[in-house]
């Protein structure tokens, strides 16, 4: 499997190709569509809304929950799920950190690991029968991310309010 890093969209060659070829765009749009002049480095506009405190971790979020929503609708397994959740809840919970969190999301590329595995999943030999989507699967999942996002709100208003103090004091 390459680096998800390096990843680019590629067009998807199976049955919801059309969605995946969206969800790829998407991911590229948010990990790594803006080159970094003179390194070879690229970001996208994930880590460029993480600057904007609380709000702008959670509009990543909520634009990186779409994706694992349409993983679901492709039919991913729980194991999938549940490691697609893992890098999102990492990426928000770190991203909320001022500056270390900025660099981190500009570095983990949560997306790009996302799609990495629903490609993994969907090229896989013998996927078997799609399932439809749970609802109470989507509900929990949906549940479970605004209660981290409202956690990642809180904490980064903390956090703010604990460094102007610090600085006044």
């Amino acid at each position: 499997m390459s680096n998800p890093i390096d990843s680019t969209p590629k067009p998807a060659s199976h049955p919801d190709a059309n969605q995946v070829n969206r969800l790829q765009r998407l991911s590229y749009l948010l990990d790594q569509s803006i080159p970094i002049p003179g390194t070879g480095y690229r970001i996208g506009l994930d880590p460029i809304l993480g600057l904007f405190p609380a709000w702008g971790d959670a509009a990543g979020a909520v634009l990186s929950v779409y994706i694992v929503v349409n993983a679901l609708q492709l039919g991913i397994s729980k194991s999938v799920l549940l490691k697609m959740l893992s890098n999102i809840l990492l990426e928000t919970v770190v991203g909320v950190v001022p500056v270390f969190g900025d660099i981190f999301d500009a570095t983990w590329k949560a997306n790009l690991r996302n799609m990495r595995l629903l490609e993994t999943h969907l090229d896989s030999p013998s996927p078997g029968p799609r399932k439809p989507v749970n609802p109470l699967v989507l509900a929990v999942v949906v549940v479970v991310l605004v209660l981290v996002l409202v956690a990642g709100i809180v904490v980064s208003v903390w956090l703010l309010g604990w460094a102007i103090s610090s600085l006044l004091n």
